[in-house]
């Protein structure tokens, strides 16, 4: 029977208890937004869907994770132990001694034991790494999230992502190196992307130097230029039903390495921010949905 090996059961393992990540967000921005590479973002991409409303770069980080805490106290009753989520934009997207500010800031809170740096894989370079590396060194947690998105370089341009696999692939070795815990992200349904092409990444996936991954079904939101490519060229999307989905990930999973953490396998997006054009599932809990992947499986 093939296993699903949770990122939760990583934490329990390692650190003895479930930790809660509290999203902060620092005010970053990325190089395909402010004009380096690109402007207006990769094209499936409106940030808001994808982070809770607590965290605004208007307020202080103390603040941030403040109220983070509260909501996840509310939410998650057995919450007790909590790392500092960076997680909107590119989080290591400045110069070192900035991010050495706003990491030692959210490091400062009492109950803050680690942090997790959501970013791209052309905005890492050696000295960054090096002062992450440093971080968990003095006994912090540190976990660097990679949003690689597709394995094809094909795809990668065609969403504007601003850079190849190859990129990707450097990245997650040089972090590899200093020993610190990583997770990439992915998306299934992307246009262009067949069925079995989506299955193939995962042999290319288990050549990286990964500790976890996260799988992201595409839902199309509104207002982005993803939303009007699905309008006009629905032909190119390989859309899952939900049962098609829990098929596909079943047999995704079971052949990963056996050493690969699932953090996530499907995402959720507030249905505001949904566009009308994409059939969805409805109003299912990640929970829920992990429930029946894991019947599925068996």
């Amino acid at each position: 029977m093939a296993e699903l090996n949770s990122f939760v059961d990583f934490f329990r393992a390692k650190y003895g208890a479930r930790m809660q990540k509290v999203v902060v967000d620092a005010g970053f921005t990325c190089p395909n937004r402010d004009g380096s590479k690109g402007t207006g973002g990769c094209s499936f991409c409106l940030n808001n869907a994808f982070h809770p409303n607590y965290c605004t770069p208007d307020k202080p980080i103390h603040q941030q994770i403040d109220e983070g805490i509260e909501f996840h106290r509310v939410r998650y009753r057995h919450a007790q132990r909590y790392i500092a989520y960076f997680q909107p934009y590119s989080n290591t997207y400045a110069p070192v001694e900035r991010l050495r500010e706003l990491y030692a800031a959210a490091l400062s809170h009492p109950l803050i034991e680690g942090l997790v740096i959501g970013t791209r894989p052309d905005c890492i370079d050696e000295e960054k790494l090096d002062l992450l590396a440093s971080i968990q060194d003095e006994g912090k947690i540190v976990i660097v999230e990679y949003g690689i998105e597709s394995c094809y370089d094909r795809t990668l341009e065609r969403i504007g992502r601003g850079h190849d696999f190859e990129c990707a692939r450097r990245a997650v070795e040089a972090t590899a190196e200093r020993g610190l815990t990583q997770c990439a992200h992915f998306i299934f349904g992307l246009p262009g992307e067949s069925l079995s092409q989506m299955m193939d990444e995962a042999d290319i996936i288990n050549t990286l130097s990964l500790t976890s991954v996260k799988f992201h079904q595409l839902q199309i939101i509104k207002g982005t230029r993803m939303e009007e490519e699905y309008r006009t060229r629905r032909q190119d999307f390989h859309e899952f039903t939900l049962d098609g989905y829990l098929d596909f990930m079943a047999e995704f999973i079971s052949r990963l390495r056996s050493d690969i953490y699932i953090d996530r396998f499907a995402s959720e997006v507030p249905p505001r921010y949904l566009s009308p054009l994409q059939k969805g599932w409805g109003l299912i809990r990640y929970q829920e949905l992990l429930a029946m992947l894991r019947q599925r499986m068996k």
